[in-house]
């Protein structure tokens, strides 16, 4: 009987020192996720806020980028891990010899074009008429510069592009009727729209977005595959990582989706700047839809061939090797 009780109490120490002993640590002391004003950041905050990494670093945090520069920047330096990035600048990297991944493609309808004008119903009411952006590089202007061609408005007919600093700044100019069209992306629209109308000066409209003016030029390539998350060199051979990330942020998409005003107040507290409607707003109207990126390689390298046949330089100079399309 003393041995049973002894085999009974040498179990529940074992069993109480198990309890005692500290949980295996994450791989990662910290982990940093990047991305810019923009509905493809949104799923990376909600993945900081609900913890969907924290068994893989011990502290998660996301940093706001402003523009592509920054990016390449904060990417040269390590700063960043993983990234809402446009598609064309991954290709870049890789082809520059980096071994970064594209992990998936989730943005796919971002950009529209608005107007002041109420004759203005679509792209090819623009021809001649003044068209203010603020993308004079990178790929929003490449995808611009594509369609017009394709509509014809090119000559007498293209539209008179002209270059604001930001989007505040455009924004502004729009607001004082100094800009009557604007090719913006969200939620920068959705924030112009608010603010107009509690101002109440002019009626400013959506006219078309720059993705379904794309899908009736390009009728052969329907998807138009916009920014994604790409994994920085440093971390991309741990590809467990990266799966994990990519399977997190999908999930995360599907929330915010399904939970805009939630969604919302997240990144309001990571973007304060951002009012909450506008960022409901822009939830409910990009098309946001993560899928793997190898899953759609064929979409992305129509998009990298119409690409190199313009602007090599934008992509590297060629295709990216098979092993570039992740997760």
């Amino acid at each position: 009987m003393k041995s049973s009780y002894r085999v009974m109490a040498g179990g529940l120490l074992a069993a109480a020192l198990c309890l005692v002993q500290p949980a295996q640590a994450a791989p990662y002391e910290k982990l940093v996720l990047a991305g810019p004003t923009a509905a493809v950041s949104f799923p990376l905050i909600h993945m900081v806020e609900s913890g969907a990494l924290a068994g893989w670093a011990d502290q998660v945090e996301f940093r706001h980028w402003k523009n592509p520069d920054q990016l390449r920047v904060l990417l040269a330096k390590q700063q960043v891990d993983f990234s809402a990035t446009p598609v064309n600048l991954p290709a870049i990297m890789a082809n520059r010899g980096l071994p970064v991944r594209l992990l998936n493609v989730s943005v796919w309808g971002l950009l529209w074009f608005i107007s002041s004008d109420p004759a203005i119903q679509s792209v090819a009411d623009l021809a001649g008429q003044p068209l203010l952006t603020t993308f004079q590089r990178d790929l929003p202007a490449l995808l611009l510069e594509r369609l017009l061609v394709a509509e014809g408005l090119t000559g007498d007919k293209a539209p008179q592009l002209r270059y604001a600093r930001d989007a505040q700044d455009a924004t502004a100019l729009m607001l004082t009727g100094e800009a009557p069209n604007l090719l913006l992306p969200e939620p920068s629209v959705s924030l112009l729209l608010a603010r107009n109308a509690q101002q109440g000066k002019q009626t400013i409209h959506r006219v078309q977005s720059l993705e379904d003016a794309w899908h009736q030029a390009f009728p052969q390539q329907p998807d138009l595959p916009q920014a994604g998350i790409m994994v920085n060199s440093h971390r991309a051979d741990d590809e467990a990582l990266s799966q994990a990330v990519a399977q997190a942020y999908t999930d995360a998409t599907v929330w915010c989706k399904a939970q805009p005003a939630q969604c919302a107040r997240e990144v309001h507290r990571h973007l304060d700047f951002l009012p909450l409607a506008a960022i409901e707003a822009s939830i409910q109207v990009t098309r946001l839809d993560s899928r793997d990126a190898s899953a759609v390689r064929p979409a992305l390298e129509a998009l990298y061939e119409l690409i190199l046949a313009n602007n090599p330089e934008a992509v590297g100079g060629q295709l990216p090797a098979p092993g570039f399309y992740g997760p």
